[in-house]
């Protein structure tokens, strides 16, 4: 499987866990709240259901699609197919939830695997938050090596491009500090909170989203 269909079937059964849907919805949902995948079609969203169903962790209902104010009952039209996700497709998204490789950190997954922090144990977003700086900080000694050797040689306009990427992975790897101290810091005042009796004495931490 390609990264791109990787990601793609990592966000539709994320997605799918939250409520069923059917097609149209979905895309929507992809392109407005995990904005990678604005340029994705039908032509590529169905073919990934599809082999989501094959594989078993996807099943197909003929219906209505819950919550959904533009489904209204149909007589002679054939009913849209709505898509649930199984208790394998759960498994499966859990395992991939789990995953901290260097995929994670890839510009296109990673904000993907940002958006389902939510549902992610906070071990593994640390993991994939200290990976993900670790990348941009390599990205950022190139570009910076790369605009030493050749800044005598660029017009006005191309090193001011360079200089506004580089500030744009500057001010990533500033904001992934502030998220990694911030988890850091939630995970002390865990452990200062000290066994579980004087846990539930001070009351549930909200910070502490991890997956159960």
């Amino acid at each position: 499987m390609s990264r791109r269909s990787g990601v793609l079937e990592f966000a539709v059964l994320g997605l799918l866990r939250e409520a069923p849907m059917h097609g149209y919805e979905l895309r929507k949902r992809l392109n407005t709240s995990l904005g990678v995948f604005r340029a994705f079609s039908y032509g590529s969203l169905y073919p990934c259901l599809k082999a989501l169903v094959q594989q078993g962790w996807l099943a197909e209902e003929s219906g209505r699609a819950p919550d959904d104010p533009r489904a209204t009952p149909l007589t002679n039209r054939r009913a849209k197919i709505v898509y649930r996700l199984t208790a394998e497709g759960k498994e499966r998204f859990e395992e991939l939830l789990a995953q901290t490789g260097p995929d994670a950190w890839e510009d296109e997954h990673f904000g993907v695997r940002f958006a389902f922090f939510g549902q992610t144990s906070r071990d593994v977003r640390m993991r994939v938050l200290e990976g993900r700086r670790s990348r941009l900080e390599e990205r950022l000694a190139k570009m910076r090596a790369s605009m030493a050797r050749t800044r005598e040689k660029l017009d006005a306009y191309t090193l001011e491009l360079q200089r506004h990427g580089m500030e744009s992975v500057e001010r990533e790897v500033r904001w992934l500090n502030e998220l990694i101290e911030s988890e850091r810091e939630g995970q002390d005042q865990r452990e200062q909170r000290g066994p579980s009796g004087a846990h539930e004495r001070a009351g549930p931490d909200p910070s502490d989203d991890s997956t159960t």
